[in-house]
């Protein structure tokens, strides 16, 4: 599932693309909205809460699109005649204005509701890691409030915190030294912690390629994320993975050995 700055990204690309603009055509292709027309409406703006994001268009009345990427979402723009990168049956929804289309490819949640119902939508969610609501001691006390659970489980969930995935996870605990089993009541500076999370994400919301390292070069972004049988950086012992979460729900965590040592 993309990370937190990842949906950043597609936001920012579709609030460049469509803010002020007046909508020449639009295309849901999902059962529910399949009838909607927003033509004629103008594109307020388009924000990420989370992993969410949310398209504020005023036709006839105030309007939010509410799209989630999931595991195999993203978002195109390109110029009118322009050659697509995906096929055309993998669309979900088109919003065209005159001169460009943004096209949402196999996205996981595709929802129109009222403005003054947008809330709702990410009432669930803690503090935002990149959003203007980001509170640091909320974010703390919600991860502290089940102190036996597993810290990679807790930083996963985004009612604690909204944004890491499963890549910023790993690499979060590794940079911790912390093994991501260990309870969060256990965790030695899990301030520190969550400020590195905070730190990670806004270090690459504006860049597509994603690092944590520092280094930009292919295979030598992560620490230890996807590295499962290669040695260490830091100590040459092969990276293990796990999977960690609860029945149904389990994510790969990937660690070091002899550097997140279990306790």
């Amino acid at each position: 599932m993309p990370e937190g700055d990842t949906v950043y990204r597609a936001a920012a690309k579709l609030d460049r693309a469509l803010t002020g603009h007046r909508l020449t055509v639009t295309d849901f292709r999902v059962p529910s909205f399949a009838t909607v027309d927003l033509t004629g409406g103008t594109v307020i703006r388009t924000l990420s809460r989370g992993k969410h994001i949310l398209t504020r268009i005023d036709h006839e009345r105030a309007w939010t699109i509410h799209t989630h990427l999931k595991m195999e979402g993203s978002w195109h723009v390109y110029p009118d005649g322009e050659r697509w990168r995906r096929p055309d049956s993998q669309v979900r929804l088109l919003l065209g204005i005159e001169g460009r289309r943004a096209v949402g490819f196999q996205l996981g949640i595709v929802e129109l509701v009222p403005r003054d119902a947008e809330a709702d939508l990410v009432a669930h969610l803690g503090p935002d890691l990149l959003g203007p609501d980001w509170d640091e001691a909320r974010a703390l006390a919600n991860l502290r409030d089940e102190p036996a659970r597993p810290v990679g489980q807790a930083l996963l969930d985004q009612r604690n915190l909204a944004g890491v995935g499963n890549m910023y996870m790993a690499e979060l605990c590794f940079t911790s030294g912390v093994n991501p089993a260990t309870g969060v009541g256990r965790v030695p500076d899990l301030t520190r912690l969550v400020r590195r999370a905070k730190q990670m994400l806004e270090l690459n919301k504006d860049r597509a390629i994603q690092s944590t390292t520092g280094n930009l070069r292919e295979r030598e972004r992560m620490w230890v994320y996807r590295r499962d049988t290669s040695p260490c950086r830091r100590c040459g012992t092969p990276i293990l993975v796990t999977m960690l979460g609860e029945p149904g729900r389990e994510r790969a965590a990937y660690w070091c050995p002899s550097c997140q040592p279990e306790r």
